[in-house]
């Protein structure tokens, strides 16, 4: 019963390994769902046992009885030991969304009151820089290029640059990056999923470029000579904002020049189904045994 509990804080463990062979053998939008869903998943699956490891919340949700559960004064140090750890986590992750949603914010400002022209709008700065920023709650996304960035590409470029951009902003990637990015404040090992996701978040849009510009070479010279050009970003932004140059640039070039056909589906990709479908149903099964043993103690329910 405890070994079912435990199943779900050691199986994202797994997760990395499995993501890095999803993104480099599928198409990179199925791979984008895919690592961004299982993490997700398995982060929900993980605070099951987290919160049932606190005895009041526990008692909350009629699991457990906590004055009956041991010595009353045990049990008061173990839940507020328990809870003051997750307090303590969620603290963490509270002011890590916070700051950045400042950044967000302060992103916006930067660029409130340029002229636009169909969602884009261009900086006067010679440091060449390029993101798609995300949408606020009153305001909408946009694209911002410095003048340096498009100084520093040739035309066909340039087109690549602002298809890739508004790919971001169509595909709503800062969405997928964000929760990437809550999963691994939650859980270390799922930490490492997010670079990964970022990287499948930015095969996406090169992939998208490079259909609607219909040359994959300009497009894998326009992300080269991009990151070539940028020395240094002129805004702080979020983690969730793509950029122009995020991720690994020359795995970005090596796959659109590549020519080769990604496959659909791949043993990694079912690998990654079944690791959060085990991770789930164990969880569930756990909380329901643990639900009914404890029941059975307390003489709620005869023994079998």
């Amino acid at each position: 019963m405890i070994a079912l509990l435990l199943i779900p804080l050691v199986l994202p463990f797994a997760l990395p390994l499995l993501a890095r062979r999803v993104v480099d053998r599928v198409r990179p939008e199925v791979a984008l769902w895919t690592l961004t869903s299982a993490s997700a998943i398995l982060l929900g699956v993980l605070l099951l046992p987290l919160l049932l490891a606190v005895p009041l919340l526990a008692g909350l949700a009629h699991l457990i009885q906590p004055l009956d559960a041991g010595p009353q004064a045990l049990v008061m140090v173990v839940s507020v030991l328990a809870g003051g750890g997750l307090a303590a986590g969620c603290g963490t992750v509270v002011r890590k969304v916070l700051s950045e949603l400042r950044r967000l914010r302060a992103a916006h400002l930067d660029v409130a009151g340029l002229p636009e022209a169909g969602g884009l709008c261009v900086i006067d700065d010679a440091r060449p820089d390029a993101y798609a920023l995300p949408g606020g709650l009153r305001t909408a996304g946009r694209i911002v290029v410095t003048t340096g960035m498009l100084r520093a590409l040739t035309p066909g470029e340039r087109s690549v640059l602002l298809a890739h951009e508004r790919a971001h902003l169509a595909g709503r990637h800062h969405l997928f990056l964000a929760a990437s990015q809550l999963s691994g404040w939650c859980h270390p090992a799922l930490a490492g999923v997010t670079r990964l996701v970022s990287f499948a978040a930015e095969r996406a849009a090169d992939e998208s470029a490079a259909l609607a510009t219909g040359d994959r070479t300009l497009a894998a010279n326009a992300v080269g000579h991009a990151a070539l050009a940028t020395t240094r970003a002129r805004a702080v932004l979020p983690a969730f904002a793509p950029g122009a140059v995020t991720g690994p640039v020359p795995a970005r070039v090596t796959a659109l020049l590549a020519h080769a056909p990604v496959r659909r589906l791949a043993p990694a990709l079912l690998a990654m189904v079944m690791l959060t479908g085990v991770a789930g149903g164990s969880a569930l099964v756990g909380a329901v045994s643990v639900h009914r043993g404890v029941e059975i103690a307390q003489g709620e329910l005869p023994s079998d």
